[in-house]
């Protein structure tokens, strides 16, 4: 029985270090790209250039691929709009199946069916916990307006520009809180959430552009995380249905969230 146990211990211990192996060439690899990546301040100006033409354009591709019997959660045209599609220069092996061509200018097309489908997704599983057993983390400026207006809606705990490093891990810390599924908008730039709750065996649901590694992200929406318009669309989608289904009060739009569309 002992024996039994000791290999036990050294199975999960050579499994652990062969996922922190995994893990650490993985934020290698994602430091190398991002220096060689677009810039977020470039994506937001591509994302607000837009034109109309290219709207009617990709709307129409998309309709073309979409069953004409579904209902999409809101209007493809919306979606467009917001830049919910536009990737970045870099594709990831664990992006690259939601990735459909590339622009002339080298950004990756995200399918925006797929998005439709994983955010369908992404509300039932969010719909499984109460609002005090959730946080959402966002450290990309782009997100932080959207991000509160998410968690003044939803009360769900919200942190934005710096996330609290232990406050679901250490109990020492007074405002120490247990959660049961933590919300980022990067699994990058919000890693030390990522990490928390990983090391306590928690789900994470997380926004995934196609220059993300997702190891760790047990719920993914595939779509653009850089800018202010689509982190916008996602979350007020993600807060319409939790909203709906914990029968909490939801008068927001679209706009409230990400802006002017027009």
């Amino acid at each position: 029985m002992e024996e039994k146990k000791q290999r036990s211990l050294a199975e999960e211990l050579k499994e652990k270090l062969s996922q922190d192996s995994e893990t650490i060439e993985e934020i290698k690899e994602e430091s190398k790209e991002s220096a060689e990546d677009i810039s977020d301040k470039e994506i937001e100006k591509k994302s607000n250039s837009i034109t109309k033409k290219e709207i009617k354009v990709e709307t129409k591709k998309l309709k073309e691929n979409v069953d004409g019997k579904k209902e999409t959660l809101i209007p493809l045209e919306d979606y467009i709009k917001c830049a919910v599609h536009l990737g970045t220069k870099v594709i990831t092996p664990h992006m690259k199946k939601y990735v459909y061509k590339r622009r002339a200018d080298g950004l990756a097309v995200i399918n925006t069916s797929i998005i439709d489908e994983k955010i369908r997704s992404a509300i039932e599983f969010l719909n499984k916990f109460d609002v005090e057993k959730v946080y959402i983390v966002c450290k990309r400026e782009a997100g932080w307006d959207s991000a509160k207006l998410f968690g003044e809606i939803t009360g769900i705990n919200t942190f934005t520009k710096k996330y609290p490093p232990g406050i679901t891990t250490n109990l020492e810390l007074d405002n120490f809180f247990e959660s049961e599924l933590t919300i980022i908008c990067d699994p990058w730039i919000d890693k030390n959430a990522l990490n928390d709750t990983a090391r306590l065996k928690k789900p994470v649901l997380s926004l995934c552009d196609t220059n993300n590694y997702t190891t760790n992200v047990t719920q993914l929406i595939p779509c653009n995380n850089k800018s202010k318009k689509s982190i916008g669309c996602v979350l007020y989608l993600l807060a319409r249905g939790y909203c709906k289904t914990k029968n909490i009060p939801f008068t927001a739009t679209l706009e409230d969230f990400t802006g002017p569309l027009e």
